[in-house]
């Protein structure tokens, strides 16, 4: 079984990472893009999230060479956009309340991909007591601290309180699994993501909670692949690799493999999918993200392997 779940999860990765790769420039910033970003989720945060699938995969080692040489490649374009770094440290000079410029630099500084000014500028505003008090979601101060983490930021007196972070989240409560609903459930896979860096720590995730999600998780996975939320299906699917003792069940896969079409593309949902290629490429494009994360997840993890315990 575990071998079936190394191949399958293999082949919707690597076909998802292609997928990314292949239709890359139709996720380019527009010529006229400023730091001041209008509209941050358009383009911008999409990039973002390509460039972490990427990092990923560059982190693990365990796709094939090929596929290696694809994240990287991607992972060199979206740095290209952000104009090598310069257009995030901008950004945070103007907005030193916004966190998009530390979490969007993150997944490059995971792969050593660094911009030193940024980093001192980091530095300072990570450290102001308006930034850390800022009102956000638990789940999105999560995301925060790990990218601060990642970027070697969460050390010495700027060191976050992973505990209380984690206890200030709806998964924190270990609440009635039966209230979750969609956006909750998101806020569950991230609060996962973050405590765990996207698995690379699986012992960040504390044993209570562990233990609840691992009971839940299939249940949850279940219901919404009933009513075919492929994105968020994925996004639990990745939390199951998060897990100390990863669940990386074959029939998930094997439904996931299903959906995915043959040149790569994954469904947001059960929707007819359009053929105008933009289009495509805009409803889809995080769908193929989260495939490529929880696939390559899947294949280090059913191969003995965590960023942590090697």
């Amino acid at each position: 079984m575990t071998a079936s779940v190394t191949r399958t999860a293999h082949q919707v990765s690597a076909r998802a990472l292609t997928w990314l790769h292949t239709h890359r420039e139709l996720g380019a910033l527009p010529a006229d893009t400023t730091a001041d970003l209008g509209d941050p989720d358009s383009v911008y945060k999409p990039l973002g999230e390509s460039a972490l699938a990427a990092s990923l995969v560059l982190r693990e080692s365990a796709a094939g060479g090929t596929e290696l040489r694809l994240a990287r490649e991607l992972m060199d374009f979206c740095w290209r956009q952000f104009g090598d770094g310069d257009m995030l440290y901008e950004r945070l000079l103007r907005y030193s309340m916004m966190t998009d410029p530390l979490e969007t630099y993150a997944p490059f500084a995971r792969c050593g991909i660094r911009h030193e000014p940024l980093e001192r500028l980091l530095a300072h505003t990570s450290a102001l007591r308006s930034v850390r008090g800022a009102e956000v979601l638990p789940n999105r101060r999560l995301a925060v601290a790990n990218a601060a983490r990642v970027a070697g930021l969460d050390r010495g007196a700027h060191a976050y309180d992973w505990p209380g972070l984690a206890r200030a989240t709806w998964l924190g409560a270990t609440p009635e699994p039966w209230l979750i609903d969609w956006m909750t459930g998101y806020c569950v896979t991230h609060t996962v993501f973050h405590l765990t860096d996207w698995g690379g720590h699986p012992a960040g995730l504390p044993d209570d909670l562990t233990a609840y999600v691992a009971t839940w998780l299939p249940v949850w996975i279940d219901i919404w692949a009933e009513i075919e939320q492929w994105d968020l299906v994925a996004e639990l699917m990745i939390v199951g690799c998060c897990l100390p003792e990863p669940y990386c069940a074959p029939a998930d896969w094997e439904r996931l493999a299903r959906v995915q079409h043959a040149d790569g593309l994954v469904p947001r949902d059960g929707d007819p999918v359009t053929d105008d290629p933009g289009r495509r490429f805009e409803d889809h494009q995080h769908t193929a993200v989260v495939a490529a994360i929880a696939g390559t997840l899947a294949v280090s993890r059913t191969l003995g392997g965590a960023a942590e315990q090697r």
